[in-house]
């Protein structure tokens, strides 16, 4: 039944998605999507900024347990946007609805407490609800893009939008909040590309953004 619904209701809804909401910069859990054309897609990316950029700076980012902690009315909400018949989202929601969970340690069982976020792994319906909840994550700042892989969330700035990075994070963070995750900085990096045979250090990096980050946390590459 989840991949009926999925196949036949949510699949074809994203072609035509509502204001603000947005599939073309994911590229995970839907029909054509692939880790090949998420590597190619940025990389054509980022040579293309590199003809007109002394640099262009990737924000690798990590979301803590991304699907462990999506809130459940985030994503119904964002569900409820789409283009979907009434009947097909009152089956979505009653898939979320009413499920709870115990602890048992030893011989003692806790009490059941309502389970109001996470993405239920290994179901069909799962990862499709992932990439509606990552939907209206977009750049603030015209120029800068972002590429999405499940939860794998990359923001490419050129050089000319380096003033922006902190706006950026910031407005990343902001978004994570609100859908109840948590930017993981101590996974996230910061890569710069250049290109070949050339020396540019960009005026801000990952360290100045990500108080908790280290030196380790950027790299270099040359494209």
């Amino acid at each position: 039944m989840e991949r009926i619904v999925v196949k036949d209701y949510i699949y074809p809804s994203l072609q035509s998605p509502p204001p603000g909401l947005s599939f073309s910069d994911q590229f995970a859990f839907h029909p054509s999507s692939s880790t090949t054309a998420a590597l190619i897609h940025l990389l054509h990316t980022v040579i293309n900024h590199l003809q007109s950029n002394p640099y262009v700076i990737i924000y690798a980012l990590d979301f803590s347990k991304a699907f462990d902690s999506v809130r459940h009315s985030a994503v119904l909400h964002k569900f409820s946007r789409l283009d979907i018949p009434d009947h097909i989202y009152n089956w979505v929601e009653a898939f979320f609805r009413d499920h709870s969970h115990c602890t048992k340690f030893g011989d003692k069982v806790s009490g059941f407490r309502n389970i109001l976020a996470s993405i239920i792994q290994g179901s069909a319906i799962g990862p499709a609800a992932y990439v509606v909840t990552a939907s209206d994550l977009h750049p603030l700042t015209p120029g800068n893009s972002m590429h999405k892989y499940a939860d794998d969330t990359y923001l490419v700035i050129p050089a000319a939008n380096v003033q922006s990075c902190a706006a950026e994070i910031a407005h990343i963070e902001k978004w994570a909040k609100e859908n109840n995750l948590l930017l993981n900085y101590s996974k996230s990096v910061e890569i710069v590309f250049v290109p070949s045979r050339t020396v540019v250090e960009p005026s801000r990096s990952l360290c100045q953004l990500f108080p908790a980050s280290h030196e380790s946390n950027r790299s270099r590459h040359l494209a």
